[in-house]
């Protein structure tokens, strides 16, 4: 029984279950199939960071309110977030990492430091 590799064609000599000829071939045909899912992910980790980034920038003292224009005007995506935290009073604090954002129905956002949350 002759068998190939399942990446480039040639053929695999060895154990019997052995599906490729060599590491690099191995690598590559894994690599491949979960390309889609690690951009995803990278992606993902980049809004989230950048996200951060921005309430870091504009939250210097462990608080701060801003309008909610402000923040989307340097790219601030609401859409993602790490954690959602409701408090005793029924706030609603959306985290990326340990910074957090209330928004207000007023358009403004108030923004705090929370070095405790579990992200």
């Amino acid at each position: 029984m002759n068998r190939t590799c399942a990446e480039c064609g040639d053929p695999v000599a060895g154990r019997v279950d052995k599906k490729f000829c060599c590491d690099q071939c191995r690598n590559s045909y894994n690599n491949r199939l979960n390309s889609d899912t690690h951009a995803l992910v990278r992606n993902t980790n980049t809004i989230l960071r950048k996200n951060r980034r921005i309430l870091e920038e504009l939250n210097p003292n462990g608080k701060a309110r801003i309008h909610r224009d402000k923040l989307s005007m340097r790219g601030f995506n609401f859409t993602y977030h790490t954690q959602i935290h409701v408090t005793r009073t029924g706030r609603t604090y959306y985290y990326c990492y340990e910074y957090g954002y209330y928004l207000q129905d007023s358009g403004y956002v108030d923004i705090v430091r929370n070095a405790h949350v579990n992200a």
